[in-house]
């Protein structure tokens, strides 16, 4: 387990390139200018019969933005955060009760630019022991894991569209079993497996 964990720490350290929700839109024209607000999420392994899991989030159904999706615990940068990371295991402990210093940190991936306006960074952490999952009432309907082997499979990866904001917008899904995992999720898992392939 450590060698697979020094290899991820490896990779991560390498040069990588930033991803966008509009990868596959090659069409959107951003406004130089723009402004983007930092936000940091936590991709959290943890073993799971005997090999590598990420833990995920389904958001509440009664949530403004993004009701029933899946994501990485997470969220905005607040000023008190000393840097996005820390940003990260904090959202982790607010969602989810994993306390921080349950987590060794290995890395992050180049930021992802939300078509919400987040650049978001997502750390990659391995947590070294079980803890009481507490999701966050009102916001995290369920904590779950999906296997890491199925998750850096590129051939997991489909590309989907649909119309948004009177335009057709192409994104990345990687479903499992009865979770649809898209968007900029799944964008940022595939932007890990491009790391590792290098």
């Amino acid at each position: 387990m450590r060698e697979r964990l020094d290899h991820y720490r490896a990779a991560l350290a390498r040069a990588g390139s930033a991803s966008s929700d509009f990868d596959l839109n090659p069409d959107v024209v951003l406004p130089p200018n723009r402004k983007l607000r930092p936000a940091g999420v936590l991709i959290g392994l943890i073993e799971h019969d005997g090999d590598l899991s990420v833990l995920l989030t389904k958001r509440s159904a009664a949530l403004k933005h993004h009701p029933g999706q899946i994501a990485f615990p997470g969220g905005k940068q607040d000023p008190d955060d000393a840097d996005v990371t820390a940003t990260a295991l904090r959202e982790a402990h607010e969602e989810i009760g994993l306390p921080p210093a349950m987590v060794e940190v290995l890395g992050v991936l180049p930021a992802h630019e939300t078509v919400t306006g987040f650049t978001v960074t997502p750390t990659i952490g391995y947590i070294d022991a079980p803890f009481k999952v507490l999701p966050e009432p009102g916001e995290v309907a369920e904590v779950f894991t999906v296997p890491l082997s199925h998750l850096l499979d590129p051939a997991n990866y489909n590309v989907q569209s649909r119309r948004w904001r009177g335009q057709r917008r192409h994104y990345f899904t990687v479903p499992y079993g009865p979770y649809y995992i898209w968007g900029a999720t799944a964008r940022m898992l595939r932007a890990w497996t491009e790391t590792l392939q290098h």
